[in-house]
């Protein structure tokens, strides 16, 4: 931390070196978890050795979450308000509404509740900090900003023909969330969840059909996708806590 702190400094005073320095010091932060905050002559640590507050780094990392997605509502109703008001354009805003809610709820309503009890009550919290809250966050956020880019290409331009870089955003951004999302299922709860598997291929299938159908269509399409996950998960969530009752049915000190 140290040395990152001096490149950040030093990146702020030099305004032609600012991009590689910051860069370099942005480096050593995401790859310090992994290497263990390894320290010449002192060596490196085990995720044991961190005192981690999981329920706390649980709440943090929600809230980030829920910044991003009120970041990206931010960007859609400031695009759609300077845009003249249409029965397309109106409808455009209420799909990416929508979409927004969606992300919400395949995060907070089928994710984060048990993924903040497993981190609570781990016997190395610190392991999945790193992974979970440290690393594969990092998707899960990436497709909520490229779906807010996807949004405002859709409300430029909510008919017509999607073009690619709408369709890449649109696909590609739901498409992230979702692989995103499933990756921090499978490290809080062991395995993959292969709905989110089956919406990533529904969503790759479609991209050859895309760029026929209007931005608004796609945009919806991709919405869609998003709330049948949400629902499927949802539906499905009591499976994923299956090996935590297990544990505790298998456990006598546990009460009822």
């Amino acid at each position: 931390m140290s040395v990152s702190a001096a490149l950040w400094i030093a990146g702020a005073l030099h305004e032609d070196l600012r991009v590689p320095l910051w860069v370099v010091a942005l480096g050593i932060e995401v790859i310090g978890p992994s290497a263990g905050f390894f320290v010449p002559g002192l060596g490196r640590s085990t995720t044991a050795d961190w005192n981690v507050s999981g329920g706390h780094l649980a709440e943090r990392c929600a809230l980030f979450v829920i910044i991003a997605l009120g970041e990206s509502l931010l960007v859609t109703g400031a695009t759609f308000a300077a845009a003249p008001l249409t029965p397309m354009s109106l409808l455009a805003f209420l799909v990416s509404f929508a979409g927004s809610l969606a992300l919400w709820w395949l995060y907070f309503d089928t994710t984060n509740d048990f993924a903040t009890g497993r981190i609570t009550h781990s016997d190395d919290p610190g392991r999945l900090a790193r992974l979970a809250y440290t690393y594969i966050h990092l998707p899960i956020v990436a497709g909520i900003i490229v779906n807010a880019a996807a949004d405002e290409f859709v409300l430029a331009h909510p008919d017509g023909h999607t073009d690619l870089k709408t369709a890449l955003c649109l696909l590609g951004g739901v498409g992230l969330y979702a692989v995103g999302v499933g990756l921090f299922k499978r490290a809080v709860v062991g395995h993959w969840p292969w709905s989110h598997g089956v919406a990533v291929l529904v969503l790759a299938a479609a991209g050859p059909f895309v760029q026929a159908w209007p931005p608004v269509a796609t945009s919806a399409f991709a919405c869609a996708v998003l709330v049948a996950l949400a629902a499927w998960e949802r539906r499905s969530r009591a499976q994923c806590l299956v090996p935590d009752s297990a544990t505790e049915d298998s456990d006598p000190s546990i009460g009822p």
